[in-house]
């Protein structure tokens, strides 16, 4: 085989992954747009071509399956709401460092809600392990938690404040879930932040006097 016939095979290898990479992000666009408008429920494969002008079978050679695009579109807005509660140029105390993120965590929620949902709606197969890059990539939320935790309890070890962090992080989404929904009672949204708060006050409190 002579070098021309190489490079001409070679360039061709490299459009069609540059045309698969491009039908990838048109997917992913079109079906972000969609779960965060009208929430994972929406996301219908044949709606989802249309919208991306290609193929039905085309999406699945962009993808293993409709799973894998989905959690790529989650894996988005997980980034998106880990930069929403980016630590500030000027870091609060340390209380209030908690305090910011917790409010921060039920601001997006409720600014995001369809995307937000999603991220807890969608379920793998049984038998369907999530994959190890998305289970790294959820677990940078609670990185976040985890070093104001390590600065209010110095001399704990590292596997208590990890178990702390996901304590608090459930909190947390248990009372943004249910406030949203209002299954308990109807809640303003200045009511929902108050007794966000109150929890957190209540929290570090006990922080205070159990360690």
């Amino acid at each position: 085989m002579g070098p021309w016939r190489i490079e001409f095979l070679s360039g061709s290898k490299d459009k069609s992954a540059t045309r698969r990479e491009n039908l990838r992000e048109r997917l992913l666009d079109a079906a972000e747009v969609v779960i965060g408008d009208k929430g994972l429920s929406a996301l219908k494969a044949r709606d989802l071509a249309e919208r991306a002008g290609c193929a039905l079978g085309a999406i699945y050679t962009a993808f293993h399956d409709l799973d894998e695009l989905i959690l790529q579109v989650n894996a988005r807005t997980l980034s998106q709401l880990e930069q929403a509660l980016a630590t500030p140029h000027e870091v609060p105390k340390k209380k209030k460092e908690l305090r910011r993120l917790a409010l921060g965590y039920l601001h997006y929620a409720r600014a995001n809600e369809p995307r937000w949902r999603a991220l807890f709606e969608h379920r793998m197969p049984p038998g369907k392990p999530l994959p190890n890059w998305y289970a790294d990539e959820r677990s940078r939320l609670f990185m976040l938690l985890e070093a104001p935790l390590a600065r209010l309890l110095p001399h704990g070890d590292a596997e208590s404040r990890r178990l702390k962090a996901r304590m608090l992080f459930s909190a947390v989404h248990g009372i943004t879930v249910l406030g949203l929904e209002e299954k308990l009672a109807p809640t303003p949204e200045a009511a929902l932040d108050g007794q966000l708060s109150d929890f957190m006050d209540i929290f570090l409190r006990g922080l205070n006097d159990g360690g």
